[in-house]
């Protein structure tokens, strides 16, 4: 009977272990604790995550001059590429690949910028750090490279 117990409770710990985090939630940036851009920042200013399943949404609230600018893009867990809309109704390609820890999530978006033909690459990676959402930010082109980290509370 112990051995029984004791194989279950093995079982139980290494699937506890093995689960993926869920982002899922209304978050707000918390620019005290970010590591943002000194001119310029690509943190939204609020991030409404649903995870469930294979699915992953986020929504994003942000502001640009003055303006509000809202997203939705909606990834798969698997791997497998996703197209959304993006900038200009330019073609977004990204994958959402998890670490092998399942503690954090990578989401690489590569688009084209309109009729310029540059190529960009965005790089996201999601994690939790204290009960806080971390984003860490990455962009690259010929126009250089910027990166930062964003820390948001829940809601």
């Amino acid at each position: 009977m112990k051995k029984v117990f004791f194989f279950l409770v093995t079982v139980l710990f290494s699937v506890t272990a093995m689960s993926q985090v869920n982002f899922s939630g209304s978050w707000k940036l918390n620019t005290s604790k970010s590591e943002l851009g000194a001119e310029f920042t690509m943190s939204p200013k609020e991030v409404i995550v649903t995870q469930s399943g294979n699915d992953l949404k986020v929504e994003k609230h942000s502001e640009f001059q003055g303006q509000e600018i809202n997203t939705t893009n909606k990834y798969t867990l698997d791997g497998k590429e996703c197209i959304n809309i993006g900038f200009m109704e330019s073609e977004q390609k990204s994958t959402a690949v998890w670490a092998d820890d399942k503690k954090s999530l990578k989401i690489t978006t590569k688009f084209s910028m309109g009729d310029m033909g540059e190529e960009m690459s965005f790089v996201e990676v999601y994690s939790m750090n204290e009960g806080n959402l971390s984003i860490e930010a990455s962009t690259s082109s010929s126009f250089g490279e910027m990166s930062e980290t964003g820390v948001y509370d829940k809601q």
